[in-house]
């Protein structure tokens, strides 16, 4: 071996790059330490941060719509139940008025020839009431207007038939009876299926809105975005070890604390709702019930006596009536009912006694003291009850409806306040990493 090659052997070893820089061999680089931790070489961490800032935008967007969305329709099923509600008794009060009207016509019929003025003039007026009630609740209501065009051609027959019952009765032709039975039959087989029809659907309507609050769809909202942040803020804490973020962690809070306002003002709102249909809007709907009762009854009443000796039926009639205005009569107006049905029973006394003109004078009389002006009171006082509750109701559903519009707006705004903030936090980690 030559001389150079022995030198050349013995020569020190080039160094390497790392040696060069100064550094000792095995140590590591100057590389951030989250993707040393992380494995950079198998995971794309910026594209990982990019994803799961869109899903925690996503989240709280999605929550703020969605649970602003629920408050609004809230805020629409209480002013729809108002409505619903006002549309019912309005239905109601045509049912009454018509059976108040058929009361009057066989009450006046009974007396002979032309009736009392002021009784052709209480008719007179509630089938006008009837006609414009009837186009009042075609205009409230869209959906009940074919079964209200029904109803409005029925009544026509109804009062078309009575006037030919009293163009007989004055003139004394005996068909004048048959007439009016025709139209009582008549306003019990053609109106009366319709105007249950209408009491249905309505009914139906306004209780569904009653009911249509949904604090458990709002708190399953919040709970879905509040556990997509606590996922985002997992993973989050895996590759930079830290245990929470700001960002990510302030969107959590407000999404919560959202969460808990609109789930107390819904469960707030249902729990008044019920109490509604349970207190004063049952009680309308009962009282008016009880009103439509009453008056059929006396008009039964009247039949029994127009039939002369076979009214049976009619007094089976008569005790159905009651026990329905029994059942439904609030216990101011239920006095006032047993006033009349006192007085009833002396009526039929007198009846069954073969005392038949007495019977008629009592039950046609309109002294303060005859089953007329006790049955008078008792409609009067029935129908203020009905009308106090049901404004009672519509008022509760109305009045201070509005936050939940204030609140849908408050939910968007800090619903976006959330997004931003997810967007803030994973950005500060996304710097970290750059």
């Amino acid at each position: 071996m030559t001389q150079a090659h022995q030198a050349a052997a013995t020569a020190p070893a080039p160094a390497t790059p790392s040696t060069a820089r100064g550094t000792a061999p095995g140590a590591t680089t100057g590389a951030p330490a989250t993707a040393a931790n992380y494995g950079p070489a198998t995971r794309d961490v910026p594209r990982l941060l990019n994803q799961w800032q869109v899903i925690a935008v996503a989240a709280c967007l999605l929550f703020a719509f969605l649970t602003a969305f629920l408050q609004v329709l809230g805020w629409q099923a209480n002013r729809a139940a108002a409505d619903n509600t006002e549309q019912l008794v309005r239905v109601q009060n045509i049912q009454s008025t018509l059976f108040r009207a058929d009361a009057l016509a066989t009450t006046s019929f009974l007396v002979g020839g032309l009736e009392p003025p002021e009784q052709r003039q209480a008719y007179d007026d509630a089938i006008d009431q009837v006609t414009r009630l009837i186009a009042d609740a075609a205009e409230a209501q869209p959906a009940d207007r074919e079964v209200l065009a029904a109803l409005n051609a029925a009544v026509n027959r109804y009062t078309t038939t009575n006037t030919q019952a009293r163009d007989n009765n004055r003139q004394g032709f005996p068909v004048g009876a048959e007439y009016l039975r025709g139209a009582s039959d008549q306003l019990r087989t053609d109106v009366q299926p319709l105007m249950q029809a209408l009491t249905d659907a309505n009914s139906q309507r306004a209780e569904d809105e009653l009911s249509a609050q949904d604090p458990l769809l709002v708190l399953l909202s919040g709970v879905a975005a509040m556990a997509v942040l606590w996922w985002v803020n997992r993973n989050l804490s895996k590759v930079f070890n830290r245990l929470l973020n700001v960002g990510v962690a302030g969107a959590f809070v407000l999404v919560a604390l959202l969460t808990l306002i609109a789930v107390v003002v819904s469960s707030s709102q249902d729990n008044a709702n019920s109490e509604l249909r349970d207190g004063s809007y049952r009680v309308a709907v009962a009282e008016a019930g009880a009103r439509t009762a009453a008056n059929d009854a006396k008009s039964n009443e009247s039949r029994r006596l127009g039939a002369q000796g076979s009214g049976a039926v009619f007094e089976e009639g008569w005790q159905s009536a009651a026990q329905r205005v029994e059942e439904n009569a609030s216990l101011d107006t239920l006095r006032l009912w047993q006033t009349y049905s006192g007085l009833h029973v002396r009526v039929v006394e007198l009846d069954e006694s073969g005392k038949y003109d007495e019977a008629v004078a009592l039950a046609t009389t309109v002294d303060p003291d005859g089953p007329t002006a006790a049955l008078d009171t008792f409609d009067q006082a029935s129908q203020q009850a009905v009308s106090t509750a049901a404004a009672a109701t519509t008022d509760e559903l109305r009045s201070g409806n509005s936050i939940f519009l204030v609140l849908a707006a408050l939910t968007l705004l800090l619903g976006l306040g959330a997004a931003g903030l997810s967007t803030w936090g994973i950005a500060q980690r996304r710097r970290e990493y750059a």
